[in-house]
C-alpha cells in the first residue's frame, strides 16, 4: 500500500521535472539564436555565398521541425506557452509566448537580413542593451518621411556613379556600385551622432566610393570633383597625380536632419590600405584634446574598411589595441566594412582564415552587426544603433555591409577572368535603388512620378556642375586639405615670414626648469633610491650651468610649455626612457600607481605635457602621432623608437605620409622622430637607425648649388621634404627642438639620438650655448688648436654624431691637435652647403675626409659625397 500511494507523487514529480526541463530548453534555444543566429542569416545579396566561411547550420537552431528533438521538445510543444527569461526582449510587453511564436520572433530578429555578433561581450548591461535594440517587436519601423529621405539619399548615391560612368567611361574612379547604400549608411551615423551631441566627425576610408562620399556626405562642390577628370588640368600648387580618389576634405556645415552645426573631415590617404586608420585616430584624439573633450562627446571618428584589407592588414589590429589606452583612446569608433566578398581578384577563402573579415574586432569586445546591403532599411537601422552604441558606451562598434562589387577592382578591370559565377549573378542583380523604389511605390509611400522627379533633379545638379567644371582649369589642392590651420599661414597658404628667431632662452628660465627637473613636486612621494641619485646629479649640473642630453631635452620641452606649446612624447617606454635616462614620470615606491610628472609643475599657466608609454607597436603608434601632429601646428609631437631600427615596422607611415606629405598631399606636418643610433656593439640591426634610408628619401638635390642669402637656412628648410639631424651636443638637441616650433612652417624632423653619449662625460653643454641670442648650429666648426693655425692643418675631417668623440680621443692620443681639424655636421639634410664651403676654404692645404662608423654603403657617405663634390667643383 505504501508503494501504491507513492506512485501519483512520482508521476507529478516527473511532470514538474519535465516542465522545468522544457522551460530550461526554451531558454537554451533563445540563447542559441542570440549566439549563433548570424550563421543562418540571409546576408549575401547575391544569394550564392555565405558571408562567413564556416557555412554551417548550427544544430541548436530550429531550422526544421525535427531539430526540436535537440532540446527534447516535440511538435506538440509548439503551441505551449513558455515563460520568457529576463535575457530576452522578444515578448515586448508579454511575459509568456508559445514556442511557435518564440521561434518565429527569434528567426525574425537573428536570421533575416541582420546578423548580430555580440554575445562574446562580457558586460551584461551592454548585451541587454543590444538585445533590446534588436529583439523588441516592431522596433524597425520607419516613418514615411524617413523612407523618402532614404530613397533620396540612394538616388544621389547611385546617380552620382551613373553620371561619372557616362561622362568618363574609360577613367578609373573606384565607384561604389554594388554598395550604394554606404552613402545613406554614413549619413545616418552622422545624423544620429549629431543628435547625440557630436560636433566634429573625422573619417578615414579607402578608394572605393571616396568620390561619392566627398560629394554626398562631406558635400564637396561637384564641379571641383568633376574638374579632376580633366586631362588638361594644371596644378596651381604642389601635389601630384593620382589624387582624386586619395585626397581629403574639411567642411563645416549645418546637418539638415538635426539642424546643428557639424564639421566633417575626410583624411587624405595613400593606396596602402588601412594605413590611414591610426592617423584618423591620432587626429581625433588631438581634436578631443584641444576641445577639452575627454569623454569623446563632441568629436568622434568613423573608419571605412574593405573586407579583405580589414582581415589582412596588421595595422587594423594595432589600431584596435589603442582603442582603450588612456593616452590614445578616442572613446569609440564606428567601423563600416564594405564587404565586397572579394579582394582585388582574391576569393575570401584565400584571403583570410577566420569566418568573417570582421573577427579581428572581437579582441576589444566590439559588437559586430552584419547586414545585407540590399535591404536599405535594415542597413539604416543598424547604423543608427551603431552610432547610439558608440555615443552611449564610448566603445568601438563594427557595421559589416555585406554587398558586392558591380564592376572590377577598378572600372578598367575584367572580373569575369577570375570570378565567373559571382559576376554572372552580379550582372543579373537588380540595383538596390530600383528594388527599394519599387517597394516604396508598391506600398504608396512615393509615386513613380515623385521618384522620377527626384532622379531628374539630381541629374540636373550634376549636369550644371559639369558645365561649371569646364571653366576651372587650375586645381588648388590646398582646397582639399583635411586639416586647415587657420591663421598659421597667410591667405594663399604661404608662410607669413621666412625668418626664424634665435632659439636660446633666458638663463633664469633654464635654472628654474633645472630645479624642477631635479625635484619631486608632490609631498610625501617616495622615489627609488637610484632615482634620488639621478635627481641630485641634475641639481648639481644646474648649479654648474651645464646640461647632459636628458636635461637639455627637459629644458627644450619645459621652455615650450611656458610659451603655450603643447608637448606630446609617445613611444615604447618613453616615460623612463629605454636607456633609463629620461625619468619624466616618477613612481611612488610605496603607493601603487601613484605617479608624478614634474614637467607639469613648471608654471601655473603652462601648456600641458603628455608623455605616454605606447603599446608595443610602431606602425600603429607612429601613424597615431602623425595624425595627432596634423591637427594643430602649435604643438611639438614626438615619437621615439625603442631602438632606431624599430622604425622598420613603421616604414609605411614614413614613406607614404611623412616623407611625401607635402609633395603628395600639400600638407605640412611637424612630427619629430627620435631614433637611437650608434655603433656600440649591439649587433648590425640594433646599432643603426638606417640614416641612409632617410637621406635617400630627402629631396635635397645634390647638383643644386644655391645662392647663399641671409635667409638661406630658413628658405632651404622650406624647400625640403624633411629635416635630418644627428646632434653631437645636448645644446644642439635643445635648439633643434625649439627651432622646430619657432620656424614659420612645419616640416618633419628626423633626429638620430645617442646611446653612449647620454652619459658621456664630454657630451655636456654649458648654459652659455643655450641662453638668449644663441641658435642651432647646423655645422659645429673646429675650435681648438687647428682652428688657430689653419695653414698647418694637413687633414680636415667631417663627421656627425657620436664618432666625433672617438676621433677627438684618437687625435689627442696621437698628439695631432694642430694638424687635424674635425668639423661636425649637426644637420645633414638639407645639406649646409654654405657652412661646409666656409670650412673647406678655411683650411686650403688640408686633405678633406668624411668619417663615419657605418660601412661605406650605409650611413651618410652616399648622400654626403656628391654634395662635397659639388662644393669642391664650385670652390
Amino acid at each position: 500500500s505504501v508503494v501504491l500511494e507513492s506512485r501519483p507523487a512520482v508521476s507529478s514529480r516527473t511532470k514538474s521535472s519535465k516542465l522545468v526541463e522544457d522551460h530550461l530548453a526554451v531558454q537554451s534555444l533563445i540563447r542559441a539564436y542570440q549566439i549563433r543566429g548570424h550563421h543562418v542569416a540571409q546576408l549575401d545579396p547575391l544569394g550564392i555565398l555565405d558571408a562567413d566561411l564556416d557555412s554551417f547550420v548550427p544544430s541548436d537552431l530550429i531550422t526544421t521541425i525535427d531539430k526540436l528533438a535537440f532540446y527534447d521538445l516535440r511538435e506538440a510543444d509548439l503551441d505551449k506557452e513558455f515563460q520568457l527569461p529576463t535575457t530576452t526582449f522578444i515578448g515586448g510587453s508579454e511575459h509568456t509566448l508559445s514556442l511557435r511564436e518564440i521561434i518565429r520572433r527569434l528567426e525574425s530578429t537573428y536570421c533575416q537580413h541582420i546578423g548580430l555578433e555580440f554575445m562574446f561581450i562580457n558586460d551584461v548591461e551592454q548585451c541587454q542593451w543590444i538585445r533590446q535594440k534588436f529583439e523588441t517587436p516592431g522596433v524597425m519601423q520607419f516613418s514615411s518621411e524617413e523612407k523618402r529621405r532614404l530613397l533620396a539619399r540612394l538616388v544621389r548615391s547611385m546617380r552620382f556613379e551613373d553620371f561619372l560612368a557616362r561622362k568618363w567611361s574609360s577613367e578609373k574612379r573606384f565607384g561604389l556600385e554594388g554598395c550604394e547604400v554606404m552613402i545613406p549608411a554614413l549619413k545616418t551615423i552622422i545624423d544620429k551622432s549629431s543628435e547625440m551631441g557630436i560636433e566634429n566627425v573625422i573619417l578615414g576610408m579607402p578608394h572605393r566610393g571616396r568620390l561619392n562620399v566627398l560629394a554626398n556626405v562631406i558635400r564637396k562642390d561637384l564641379e571641383q570633383i568633376f574638374c579632376q577628370f580633366d586631362p588638361k588640368l594644371e596644378a596651381a600648387d604642389e601635389g601630384s597625380g593620382d589624387v582624386k580618389y586619395h585626397l581629403g576634405m574639411y567642411h563645416e556645415r549645418i546637418n539638415r536632419v538635426t539642424n546643428r552645426n557639424i564639421t566633417l573631415s575626410l583624411v587624405a590617404n595613400p593606396s596602402h590600405l588601412e594605413a590611414v586608420d591610426p592617423v584618423v585616430q591620432g587626429k581625433t584624439k588631438a581634436e578631443q584634446f584641444y576641445r577639452g573633450d575627454a569623454q569623446g562627446k563632441k568629436v568622434m571618428s568613423i573608419l571605412v574598411h574593405g573586407d579583405a584589407a580589414f582581415a589582412g592588414q596588421g595595422v587594423v589590429y594595432e589600431t584596435f589595441h589603442l582603442s582603450d589606452l588612456p593616452s590614445y583612446t578616442t572613446n569609440g569608433t564606428v567601423h563600416v566594412v564594405v564587404n565586397n566578398q572579394i579582394g582585388f581578384t582574391t576569393d575570401p577563402r584565400m584571403a583570410r582564415s577566420s569566418p568573417y573579415p570582421t573577427d579581428v574586432a572581437r579582441v576589444v569586445n566590439a559588437p559586430i552587426f552584419h547586414v545585407n546591403a540590399d535591404d536599405p532599411e535594415a542597413v539604416i537601422y543598424v547604423c543608427s544603433v551603431a552610432a547610439e552604441w558608440r555615443n552611449t558606451f564610448n566603445k568601438d562598434v563594427v557595421v559589416d555591409l555585406v554587398c558586392y562589387r558591380r564592376r572590377g577592382h577598378n572600372e578598367m578591370d575584367e572580373p569575369m577572368f577570375t570570378q565567373p559565377l559571382m559576376y554572372k549573378q552580379i550582372h543579373r542583380q537588380v540595383p538596390v535603388l530600383k528594388k527599394y523604389a519599387d517597394k516604396l511605390i508598391a506600398e504608396g509611400t512615393v509615386t513613380l512620378q515623385e521618384f522620377e522627379e527626384e532622379i531628374a533633379k539630381y541629374d540636373r545638379i550634376c549636369e550644371e556642375a559639369y558645365g561649371r567644371s569646364k571653366d576651372k582649369k587650375i586645381l588648388h589642392i590646398k582646397h582639399w586639405l583635411d586639416s586647415p590651420w587657420p591663421g598659421f599661414f597667410n591667405v594663399d597658404g604661404e608662410p607669413k615670414s621666412m625668418t626664424c628667431p634665435a632659439t636660446g632662452i633666458p638663463e633664469d628660465v633654464l635654472t628654474h626648469i633645472g630645479e624642477v627637473a631635479s625635484s619631486v613636486p608632490l609631498e610625501d612621494f617616495k622615489i627609488h633610491t637610484g632615482l634620488s641619485r639621478i635627481l641630485r646629479g641634475r641639481a648639481d649640473m644646474t648649479k654648474k650651468r651645464t646640461v647632459d642630453w636628458a636635461l637639455a631635452e627637459y629644458m627644450a620641452f619645459g621652455s615650450l610649455l611656458k610659451e603655450g606649446i603643447h608637448v606630446r612624447l609617445s613611444g615604447q617606454d618613453v616615460e623612463r626612457g629605454t636607456f633609463s635616462h629620461r625619468h619624466h614620470v616618477l613612481h611612488d615606491q610605496e603607493v601603487d600607481r601613484r605617479t608624478c610628472v614634474p614637467m607639469n609643475h613648471l608654471w601655473p599657466d603652462q601648456a600641458p605635457y603628455t608623455v605616454c608609454n605606447s603599446s608595443l607597436s610602431e606602425y600603429g603608434v607612429l601613424g597615431f602621432e602623425l595624425g595627432y601632429a596634423m591637427a594643430s601646428p602649435n604643438a611639438l609631437v614626438l615619437w621615439e623608437a625603442q631602438f632606431g631600427d624599430f622604425h622598420n615596422t613603421a616604414q609605411c607611415i614614413i614613406d607614404q605620409f611623412i616623407s611625401t606629405g607635402q609633395a603628395k598631399w600639400v600638407r605640412h606636418n611637424g612630427i619629430v622622430l627620435l631614433l637611437p643610433h650608434g655603433m656600440e656593439g649591439m649587433g648590425p640591426e640594433h646599432s643603426s637607425a638606417r640614416p641612409e634610408r632617410f637621406l635617400q628619401m630627402s629631396n635635397d638635390d645634390s647638383d643644386a648649388y644655391p645662392a647663399f642669402t641671409e635667409d638661406f637656412e630658413v628658405s632651404q628648410l622650406y624647400d625640403c621634404n624633411w629635416i635630418v639631424v644627428n646632434c653631437s651636443t645636448p645644446a644642439s638637441y635643445f635648439h633643434v627642438l625649439r627651432r622646430q616650433i619657432l620656424l614659420p612652417f612645419r616640416k618633419p624632423l628626423i633626429i638620430f639620438t645617442p646611446k653612449s653619449l647620454l652619459r658621456h662625460p664630454e657630451a655636456k653643454s654649458s648654459f652659455d650655448q643655450m641662453v638668449s641670442g644663441t641658435s642651432f648650429q647646423r655645422v659645429i666648426p673646429e675650435d681648438g688648436a687647428a682652428a688657430r693655425t689653419p695653414g698647418q692643418v694637413r687633414r680636415l675631417i667631417f663627421c656627425t654624431g657620436k664618432v666625433y668623440y672617438d676621433l677627438v680621443k684618437e687625435r689627442s692620443s696621437q698628439g695631432l691637435e694642430g694638424q687635424v681639424a674635425i668639423t661636425r655636421l649637426e644637420q645633414i639634410s638639407p645639406f649646409p652647403f654654405d657652412l661646409v664651403k666656409r670650412e673647406a676654404e678655411k683650411y686650403p692645404g688640408a686633405e678633406l675626409v668624411w668619417c663615419q662608423e657605418e660601412h661605406k654603403n650605409m650611413g651618410y657617405y652616399d648622400y654626403i659625397s656628391p654634395r662635397f663634390m659639388t662644393i669642391l667643383r664650385r670652390a
